[in-house]
């Protein structure tokens, strides 16, 4: 299936109308009905969408009996709110079009990596039920996710805790108090917040490991349902890290996560 435009008519805010200014979704389909869904969000600092952390991703998913949808959103030079702004639009969208997929409108979730594993956190703290007096039938969809698959992702904007680059390309060189809060998926967790499965890297020096350790100890006080793995070594950004003997079964917990929660055959 074509990459799918989440506005046709051009996005709120956007600069111009090249591909970068148009977020979209990919789809990548299993057959059937009633399947699950992700919402994949590549890592790359807001500065751009790493490729290996979207289609074959998306194939890896696929051959659980999942569907996904590798989503195209906006990296610098747009800010917040543009990238949430189009990860909730692709889950209203998936939600919207559940019967034209074969998804369940009410198993859909969100995976990240990284600066995208953010995004998907952010995602899983900031949203709606859908506006149901919105002139638009889409919009009345939530963009609530279901669960989240977080890879070493940033989660924290504070210092000493997340990855600057990431922090001032979504937020700008000095970005208030308030937004760094707003902004720090451990401080938005609250008994609404879905299930989450997170692994890193306890080496990782790009994103320090403490980012998921936070998230993992405020979904502890609330008492959302995780899986936590952290991994001795493994140098960030790595994927689906086939090539790493240790790291790469991440994929096999995942798995067997997913099928726990009956997300996977």
């Amino acid at each position: 299936m074509e990459t799918l435009l989440l506005w046709p008519e051009g996005a709120p805010g956007a600069l111009g109308t090249s591909d970068e200014d148009c977020p979209a979704i990919t789809p990548y389909l299993v057959e059937g009905s009633s399947n699950a869904a992700v919402l994949i969000c590549p890592g790359g600092a807001y500065w751009l969408r790493a490729d290996h952390e979207g289609g074959p991703v998306a194939e890896w998913l696929n051959t659980l009996g999942i569907s996904a949808f590798v989503l195209r959103y906006r990296v610098a030079p747009y800010q917040y709110p543009s990238a949430l702004e189009d990860a909730q639009r692709a889950l209203r969208t998936i939600r919207f079009h559940a019967g034209e997929y074969g998804v369940d409108p009410e198993r859909v979730g969100i995976l990240g990596f990284s600066a995208g594993g953010h995004l998907a956190s952010t995602a899983s703290g900031l949203f709606d039920r859908g506006n149901l007096e919105a002139e638009e039938a889409l919009e009345r969809q939530s963009c609530r996710p279901d669960f989240s698959i977080l890879c070493y992702p940033v989660i924290s904007m504070t210092d000493g805790v997340t990855h600057e680059g990431s922090r001032t390309n979504l937020l700008g060189d000095n970005p208030s108090e308030e937004l760094i809060r707003r902004l720090s998926g451990e401080l938005q967790v609250t008994p609404d917040t879905p299930p989450a499965f997170l692994w890193h890297t306890a080496d990782d020096d790009a994103v320090p490991v403490e980012n998921s350790l936070l998230l993992a100890s405020a979904l502890r006080r609330q008492q959302i349902p995780f899986d936590l793995h952290v991994y001795a070594h493994g140098e960030h950004g790595l994927g689906l890290a086939e090539e790493e003997p240790h790291t790469r079964s991440w994929t096999n917990a995942c798995a067997s996560w997913l099928q726990m929660n009956g997300y996977s055959r």
